[in-house]
């Protein structure tokens, strides 16, 4: 897509295309927006900033929104923590409505290959030789050496036991070196460190791998959220997460949604309701034979 300079961009989450219409600045229906920037669940550090501009008699200049129309099918994925995109450039210049190219629930997840470190030493780790083979549970962190990312990490380690027994992955992302993440390993937990782990932590100093999916918060020192994605066998992301930078996630909820997901492709004419553990009552997604299940609870 050819770049405009000066852009303005609205961020919008109605699945609804905007008239062709043109608009006044000067009109008191119509605020001028320069910038407006909806957060997501994903970044409240990312506050939105609506700033009006007085522009002189001289500089008034209209614009003209355009959009073409999302399809239902395009827009089936909005529960996941993105909006469209609605690019909106002045003097009728004008760009199409767009989606950002990132991993969506249902759809595979990019592949990649890095260094990481495990038991000590660099390895390398490429994500599509799991599949067919293991389930992935693929998380992100921020930074090495800081504060929650320590507890997440080890929690993770130490029910990785667990994981194995539901044949899963687990790996760690964050945009450190693998220098750092090795004196990280070799630091002891008392002291902020995480000792051995029973999975690699991946260096993704280039930061290919947080933007492929989505978590990279390019105005933080190129830093990622705390994106959590399980992918199956196949390759397709099955769930994904994403918490802000001081909000832990939970061990116990992600071991549940893997079981959940496992349990609904091992019977696939059978869904999973809210909170639904092991053992527990499953549900058929009809109306009819639905009431089996509402009528026991």
């Amino acid at each position: 897509m050819a770049s405009v300079t000066s852009p303005t961009t609205l961020i919008s989450s109605s699945t609804r295309a905007f008239p062709a219409k043109s608009y006044s600045p000067t009109s008191p229906s119509v605020s001028f927006l320069r910038t407006l920037s909806s957060p997501s669940s994903s970044a409240s550090l990312r506050s939105a900033f609506a700033q009006r501009s007085s522009l002189s008699s001289s500089s008034r200049r209209s614009f003209a929104v355009k959009a073409q129309t999302v399809s239902l099918s395009q827009c089936r994925h909005f529960l996941v923590p993105l909006c469209l995109k609605i690019r909106v450039h002045y003097i009728g210049s004008v760009e199409s409505l767009e989606t950002d190219d990132l991993p969506l629930v249902g759809n595979k997840a990019p592949d990649f290959e890095a260094e990481a470190v495990f038991d000590q030493e660099f390895i390398k780790v490429k994500l599509s030789e799991y599949i067919g083979k293991k389930y992935v549970i693929l998380f992100f962190y921020p930074l090495d050496f800081t504060f929650v990312c320590p507890t997440e990490i080890t929690a993770f380690s130490d029910r990785y036991a667990e994981f194995e027994k539901l044949n899963t992955e687990v790996l760690g992302v964050s945009v450190d070196s693998v220098f750092s993440h090795l004196a990280w390993v070799q630091t002891d937990r008392k002291s902020g460190g995480l000792g051995d782990l029973n999975y690699p932590l991946i260096s993704d100093v280039t930061k290919s791998i947080s933007k492929s999916f989505g978590v990279l918060i390019h105005d933080q020192q190129g830093i990622a959220l705390r994106g959590l994605f399980i992918i199956d066998k196949e390759g397709v992301i099955q769930h994904s997460t994403i918490n802000n930078l001081g909000i832990g996630r939970s061990v116990d909820e992600t071991m549940r949604t893997l079981q959940a997901l496992q349990y609904i492709q091992e019977n696939p004419d059978e869904v999973c309701p809210a909170g639904w553990k092991p053992g527990e009552k499953s549900m058929k997604p009809d109306p009819k034979l639905s009431k089996e299940y509402f009528s026991a609870i």
